[in-house]
């Protein structure tokens, strides 16, 4: 491990061969993960007071955006920003709704049976007109609005400032107030990023219900920073300007904890295969969200932060979290990343599962059995002579546990989540193929026309930001209009029956 402000990249014939380092140091290396976050280039907006940052409190990489741009790197600018973080000693949190986690928390790791930690309640509140009228009156101590922030923002976590202005008609806005742990005072006021002066972010939190006599630990900021065109990598994060050099996160366009760790998993996974001379780890949309955000960047860039949603997968009902270990874990095995004891939880529990999926489709509820008359009753309806457990899943009213209590002796105990990941595969069989269909079609469409000045805002089913993209791009075919950064399947679906029906109608 060494510590340090890299400034620049050593090349040798092309290849990358390490990093220089502001202190005169250089480091070799066949590869280089670039992962900067917000650091790159970054300034740091509060009120009408703007520095350089990367983030609050440590400074910015600015040399090494110079680095990037002398390499032919195309750069452009985007912005961010946080909310204030409240002290919790004096927030009032009777005046707030208590938001409970799940009551049965899901853990990120298969590895992890069950949660002991005590979890902590978020709470909601909201903002008032009188917030919304200090805000406009003091519009112009925003950098958003006096022209200072030229980068582009994400559009789904919106600033106060923002909400205020573009959704006037709303009296309220919701807040989340989360504690940011066991052992910290530390509040997280989430809803309410903001880049106004620090003292008036103090006053606008006075006046929330609740928040009277609030102090603010932290006040928030926006900030802007460059990143990289990410069509200049390939679906393995590596540049193809410069052989051995990987980039990471927010350098690519997105925005998000998450989006910056699958990108930093496959990078890193990526830049250890570079230098052994394996073959990289490229991940299919039809198999993974990482795929889906990779291929997402890599083919159509950015025009602003992007973030994943189930929306961009056209799979999504095959991309579950309980079957993750079934489409992943098998490429972990292979690339030594998942260990013994763990291969061996993967492998008993894909033996148990296969049983169930065994059981639920061979299993038969008759009308001789004894529970036959207490199904019926239960779900209000006759279930006929005849039925398997798969299909008896299927009805209305027909719950995990009825089913488990149907299983023969030699399954019982069954896990609960073992049983719900299978019921799952059972009840969504139908939509996939729908769906695999659907995606099919989207397709063979590429050729059919769009009418020039075709009223997308009239095409019931599109979001704002849809009908935003096609008005500013005005695609002219349907294989224009799939290939516009942000269009989702099923925007795409529903203006392909559009055009589809205004074609059959001429």
């Amino acid at each position: 491990l060494r510590q340090g402000k890299v400034v620049n990249f050593v090349l040798d014939h092309g290849k990358l061969a390490g990093v220089s380092l502001e202190d005169g140091r250089r480091f070799g290396s066949p590869a280089v993960v670039v992962a900067t976050g917000t650091f790159l280039n970054g300034l740091i907006h509060t009120g009408r007071r703007t520095y350089s940052g990367g983030r609050a409190g440590e400074p910015a990489a600015i040399e090494l955006s110079e680095a990037l741009k002398r390499l032919g790197f195309p750069v452009g600018r985007l912005k961010t920003g946080t909310p204030p973080r409240l002290d919790g000693r004096t927030i009032d949190w009777s005046a707030f709704e208590p938001q409970p986690g799940d009551q049965i928390p899901v853990p990120f790791s298969f590895a992890t049976d069950s949660l002991e930690q005590k979890q902590i309640n978020c709470y909601i509140g909201y903002t008032t007109e009188q917030v919304h009228n200090a805000i406009r009156a003091n519009i112009a101590e925003s950098p958003l609005y006096s022209g200072k922030i030229k980068g582009v923002g994400p559009r789904y976590c919106p600033s106060i400032e923002d909400k205020v202005v573009k959704f006037s008609d709303k009296s309220r806005h919701q807040l989340f107030l989360e504690p940011e742990g066991h052992d910290t005072n530390e509040v997280y006021l989430n809803g309410f990023s903001t880049s106004l002066p620090a003292e008036m972010q103090q006053d606008l939190v006075r006046m929330i219900p609740g928040l009277e006599e609030t102090r603010i630990i932290r006040p928030g900021y926006a900030i802007e920073y460059d990143f990289v065109d990410p069509r200049e990598l390939g679906p393995d994060l590596q540049t193809a300007r410069v052989p051995g050099l990987f980039h990471a996160g927010q350098i690519n366009g997105t925005t998000g904890y998450e989006e910056a760790a699958c990108q930093g998993l496959l990078a890193g996974i990526n830049a250890a295969l570079y230098t052994q001379r394996r073959e990289s780890l490229r991940l299919r949309r039809d198999e993974s969200y990482i795929g889906v955000l990779v291929e997402d960047l890599i083919k159509q860039g950015v025009d602003e932060p992007y973030r994943i949603f189930t929306s961009r997968a056209e799979y999504r009902l095959a991309l579950r979290y309980d079957n993750a270990d079934e489409r992943l874990e098998r490429y972990g095995r292979k690339l030594g990343l998942v260990g013994d004891s763990d291969w061996e939880r993967f492998n008993a529990r894909q033996e148990r599962l296969a049983k169930l999926r065994t059981a639920l489709d061979s299993v038969r509820l008759r009308r001789a059995d004894a529970q036959h008359a207490a199904v019926s009753a239960l779900i209000g309806s006759d279930p006929g002579d005849s039925i398997s457990l798969s299909q008896l899943a299927k009805r209305p009213r027909v719950t995990a546990d009825l089913i488990a209590s149907l299983l023969p002796g030699e399954l019982k105990p069954v896990a609960e989540t073992d049983l719900n990941s299978v019921l799952a595969d059972s009840l969504y069989a139908g939509y996939l193929d729908t769906q695999r269909a659907a995606v099919a079609k989207l397709y063979q469409h590429d050729a059919l026309r769009i009418p020039r000045q075709t009223a997308f805002r009239g095409i019931a089913g599109l979001s704002n930001e849809i009908v935003e993209r096609l008005d500013r791009a005005q695609p002219l075919t349907f294989g224009e209009a799939r290939r516009l950064p942000g269009l989702t399947p099923g925007a795409l679906s529903t203006l392909l029956a559009y055009l589809s029906a205004q074609q059959k109608s001429f």
